[in-house]
């Protein structure tokens, strides 16, 4: 679909699509221009699900990516007010984008993710990381705080580790990340890496896609709401709308025909 030299898109005929940062020299860091192509390649996907199925997000070269360019961030020092609002609201605005794709994302994540790194991670549905990566909320050691990120951080490993690493710093390996639930798997290494991405994304192309849309939707809806009586009628009509939907009368049709769904074909 499209390509640039900060970011590649490339999309499969299996309508699988592999986003890249490519910038190896910098750690895949990010500049205000890869901000920028990546919540172009965002909105391009999410207004594509019919070609796309699956994102796989990840880094060139050794490293997912290290955050903040240092370049970009010195530039960052001499904006005024309103310019580092701007800069700071793309930033969290491409972030958003990723969280809201309706296709299953993936984060293949080697080396290391830093700072806004580890934020791209907990934006996506599912990480993978290789045992060696190191992880790290460094944005204090700067005199900064990781605000952007934040959201995404906190709903993946709850306010109290969010607290403890943001405010102190501390790097973690691959292993603490999966504990606190920042990472979902955790492999030895790049063929491991790409074995379990192909796992998970044959999960994602044996699903409804309409139906992974609205149950991360669904999770985003319930959780931390209270368990009432409002809520559990929404619930209830949010399943007779599934129940009734196309996606929903193929795929009990195909259970009860011992067949695979369209979808899964």
């Amino acid at each position: 679909m499209s390509e640039s030299q900060s970011v590649l898109l490339d999309v499969t005929p299996g309508k699988m699509a592999v986003v890249t940062i490519n910038r190896p020299e910098k750690k895949n860091a990010f500049d205000r221009e890869t901000i920028n192509r990546l919540s172009e390649i965002f909105d391009l996907l999410s207004k594509n699900t019919d070609e796309v199925r699956v994102v796989m997000l990840r880094g060139a070269g050794d490293t997912f990516c290290a955050g903040g360019d240092l370049n970009w961030m010195k530039d960052a020092a001499t904006y005024t007010r309103e310019q580092n609002i701007e800069d700071a609201e793309a930033l969290a605005g491409m972030l958003y984008r990723l969280f809201r794709l309706p296709q299953l994302t993936i984060a293949l994540v080697q080396g290391a993710a830093m700072g806004g790194g580890s934020g791209l991670v907990a934006a996506c549905d599912v990480a993978i990381a290789e045992k060696s990566t190191k992880f790290r909320f460094s944005e204090v050691r700067l005199g900064l705080t990781p605000a952007t990120i934040s959201p995404f951080v906190i709903r993946a490993i709850g306010p109290k580790w969010a607290r403890a690493l943001f405010a102190t710093a501390e790097g973690f390996d691959a292993q603490f990340a999966h504990v606190i639930g920042l990472v979902q798997y955790v492999v030895g290494d790049a063929n491991e890496l790409d074995d379990m991405a192909e796992h998970v994304a044959r999960l994602g192309f044996s699903a409804a896609p309409g139906a992974i849309a609205d149950a991360k939707e669904l999770v985003d809806d319930v959780s931390g709401h209270k368990i009432n009586h409002g809520l559990m009628e929404d619930l209830a009509k949010r399943i007779a709308h599934r129940r009734a939907s196309e996606e929903g009368q193929e795929g009990l049709s195909a259970f009860l025909e011992k067949r695979k769904p369209g979808w899964a074909e």
